[in-house]
């Protein structure tokens, strides 16, 4: 199992709207998640910014498939007003985190 983990500023103002549209999420980008082998998908928040963590088997295919994805597309569209998020220009999705330490 490989680890992703990515981190994103909320605009000023917007973490209540963001927590509400995650609270909706749609059930085609649930779809997605699923299709690209993603598991215990969280997000944590700590002032102005939001930290996300996935399992997945291959982080290399998550990544493909959510870059691939036309639903993708149209969340990130739809966050943009909400969040300013870093994206790696050769996966197309969020930057991943350097892992520095693990304690199993």
């Amino acid at each position: 199992m490989e680890r992703f983990m990515w981190t994103a500023r909320i605009k000023p103002g917007k973490l209540d709207e963001y927590i509400k549209r995650h609270d909706e999420i749609w059930p085609e980008m649930t779809e997605v998640l699923n299709q690209a082998g993603i598991h215990n998908y969280t997000i944590w928040n700590h002032s102005d910014q939001v930290i996300g963590y996935y399992e997945c088997e291959s982080v290399e295919y998550a990544a493909k498939v959510q870059s691939e994805s036309s639903v993708v597309d149209r969340w990130n569209e739809y966050m943009e007003d909400v969040m300013e998020m870093e994206m790696d220009p050769e996966t197309g999705t969020a930057v991943l985190l350097e892992q520095v330490f693990l304690h199993e």
